[in-house]
C-alpha cells in the first residue's frame, strides 16, 4: 500500500490552486457590446437619473390641471381674546305681552372677552379665463417633461456610444503607438550597432534615438488619455475598465441610409423631441399670455359657508355674550375694475415672451436642420472615405515593407524607415476613426430625426466586432 506523506499533499493541493488561479486570471474578460454600456448607462448615469425624476415630477401636472377645476372646500378656525361695543339707537322694538316700542336704544359692551370663531367654505369655478389658461399651461408643461425625458434618453444612447468609442480608439490609439515603439526601438538599436561598425552615419543614430524619445512621451500622454476616458466610460455605466472587452466597428462599412436629405429633414421637423419641446414653448408662452389676461377678466364660481362666532365676557354694563352664525350658498360673480395699468403691462410682458419662445423655436429648427445636412453628408460619403482609407492602410503596409527591405540593402535611411512607421500607424488609426465616426453619423441622423431608440442602437451594434478589424 503506498502511503502520501501530508506535506506533499499540501504542496500538490497548493500546485493546483496556482494553476486554477493563474487560468482564471489568464481568462478574458467579457464582451461588453453597446447595448450592456447602454442599460448599465441608465442605472447609472446621473444626469439621466435627473431627467427621469423630471419627467416624473411633470407627469403630476396633468393632476394638477384636473384639480383647477374641482371644488375646494377651506376650514378656518380662530380662538382668542377680543372686545367689542355695540350702540343702537332708534330700533323699534316688539314682544309678546309687551307691545311695540319706538325709538329704542342697545347698548352691549365686551371689554376683554374670549372669542371662538370658526367657518367652512367650499367654491366651484364656473367660469375663469386664467384657470383655463393655467390648466393649458400645465398639461403643455407636463408634455414638455416627457419630450425633455425622450431627448435626454436619446442624449445618453449618443453620450454612452461615444464614451464607449472614445475608450475603444484610445486603446487602440495606445496598441498602435506602442507597436510602433518597439519597432523604432529595434531601429534604434539596429543603427547603433550598424554605426559602431561605420555602416551608417551619426544622423542616423541620431533620429532614431530622437523618435525613440518622442513615442515614449507619447505613449505617456495615450496612457493618461485612456485612463481619463475608462473613468469617464466607468462613472457613466458603472463597469470598472478592467472587468469588460470593448468591440470594435466592423472592416466592413455600413450601407448607408437610402432615403433623400429632403425626407430626414421633413421627419425631423415632426418628430425631433427638442424642436417640439420649443414649439411647446411657444403655445406656453401664449397660455401665459392668457393666463395673465384672464386673472383680470370677470369669474363666476359656485360658493357655499357656514360659520358661527361667539364672544363671551365682562362689559361696561355687566355680563354679556353675543353669538351669531351665518349659512349661504349661491353664485358669485367677481369683475375687477381698474387695476392701475398692470393688466397693460403684463400684457406687453406676455408678447415679448412670445416673440423670444418664437425665435428661440426658429433658431432650434435652423440648428436642427444643419445637424441632419452633417449627418446625412457624414454618411453619404463615409462608406467611400472608408473605402480609400483602407487602400490608403494597405499601400503604406506595403511600403513599410519596401522601406525596411530597402534599408537592409542601404538604399533607404533610417529616416525613411522612422517615417514609414509613422505613416503607417497613422493610416491604421484614421481608419479606425473613420469607422466610428461613420457609428457616430448613423446614430446623429436618427437622434435628430427622433428615430433614435434601442432597436436602431441594436442595429450599430451589430457593426461591431471583436478583433477589431487588425
Amino acid at each position: 500500500m503506498h502511503l502520501v506523506c501530508p506535506s506533499c499533499r499540501l504542496r500538490r493541493l497548493a500546485a493546483s490552486l496556482s494553476v486554477a488561479l493563474l487560468g482564471a486570471m489568464a481568462a478574458p474578460a467579457v464582451a461588453t457590446d453597446l447595448i450592456d454600456a447602454w442599460r448599465a448607462a441608465e442605472q447609472h448615469d446621473l444626469d439621466y437619473a435627473a431627467s427621469r425624476a423630471g419627467q416624473q415630477a411633470g407627469a403630476t401636472r396633468r393632476e394638477q390641471a384636473d384639480a383647477l377645476w374641482r371644488p375646494t372646500v377651506v376650514l378656518s378656525g380662530t380662538a382668542g381674546v377680543a372686545g367689542s361695543d355695540t350702540t343702537v339707537s332708534g330700533a323699534r322694538f316688539s314682544a309678546p305681552g309687551l307691545g311695540t316700542s319706538s325709538g329704542v336704544g342697545f347698548d352691549t359692551s365686551v371689554n376683554r372677552g374670549t372669542l371662538g370663531r370658526w367657518g367652512l367654505q367650499a367654491s366651484l369655478p364656473l367660469y375663469n379665463r386664467e384657470r383655463d389658461a393655467q390648466g393649458h399651461q400645465l398639461e403643455l408643461s407636463a408634455d414638455v417633461a416627457d419630450l425633455e425625458w425622450e431627448d435626454a434618453k436619446q442624449a445618453l444612447m449618443l453620450v454612452t456610444t461615444q464614451r464607449y468609442l472614445d475608450v475603444v480608439l484610445a486603446q487602440e490609439s495606445l496598441r498602435v503607438l506602442r507597436r510602433q515603439q518597439d519597432a523604432v526601438n529595434k531601429a534604434l538599436t539596429e543603427t547603433q550597432d550598424r554605426f559602431r561598425l561605420g555602416d551608417v552615419p551619426v544622423t542616423d543614430m541620431h533620429e532614431a534615438a530622437a523618435r525613440s524619445e518622442a513615442i515614449a512621451a507619447q505613449v505617456l500622454t495615450l496612457e493618461t488619455d485612456l485612463q481619463l476616458k475608462q473613468a469617464v466610460f466607468a462613472d457613466a455605466t458603472g463597469m470598472q475598465p478592467g472587468a469588460v472587452t470593448l468591440l470594435f466597428p466592423a472592416a466592413e462599412a455600413a450601407p448607408a441610409d437610402a432615403r433623400t436629405l429632403a425626407a430626414w429633414l421633413a421627419e425631423a421637423e415632426a418628430r425631433n423631441p427638442r424642436l417640439r419641446m420649443q414649439i411647446a414653448a411657444v403655445e406656453v408662452a401664449r397660455q401665459d399670455a392668457a393666463k395673465s389676461s384672464g386673472a383680470l377678466s370677470p369669474s363666476v364660481d359656485v360658493v357655499a359657508q357656514i360659520g358661527r362666532e361667539r364672544l363671551s365676557g365682562h362689559g361696561d354694563f355687566g355680563s354679556a355674550s353675543n353669538a351669531s352664525g351665518n349659512r349661504l350658498i349661491g353664485v358669485q360673480l367677481s369683475v375687477p375694475l381698474y387695476t392701475g395699468g398692470m393688466r397693460d403691462a403684463r400684457q406687453q410682458e406676455a408678447q415679448r415672451g412670445i416673440d423670444k419662445a418664437q425665435a428661440q423655436a426658429d433658431r432650434g429648427r435652423q440648428q436642427i436642420a444643419q445637424q441632419i445636412r452633417a449627418a446625412w453628408l457624414g454618411l453619404t460619403v463615409g462608406a467611400g472615405r472608408i473605402t480609400a482609407l483602407s487602400q490608403a492602410l494597405a499601400s503604406s503596409r506595403l511600403r513599410l515593407d519596401a522601406t525596411r527591405l530597402g534599408r537592409q540593402v542601404g538604399d533607404r535611411t533610417t529616416l525613411d524607415l522612422l517615417n514609414a512607421e509613422n505613416d503607417a500607424a497613422s493610416a491604421e488609426l484614421a481608419l479606425l476613426s473613420a469607422r466610428i465616426e461613420l457609428l457616430m453619423n448613423r446614430l446623429r441622423l436618427a437622434a435628430a430625426a427622433g428615430r433614435l431608440d434601442e432597436a436602431w442602437l441594436q442595429s450599430v451594434n451589430a457593426s461591431l466586432q471583436a478583433s477589431g478589424g487588425r
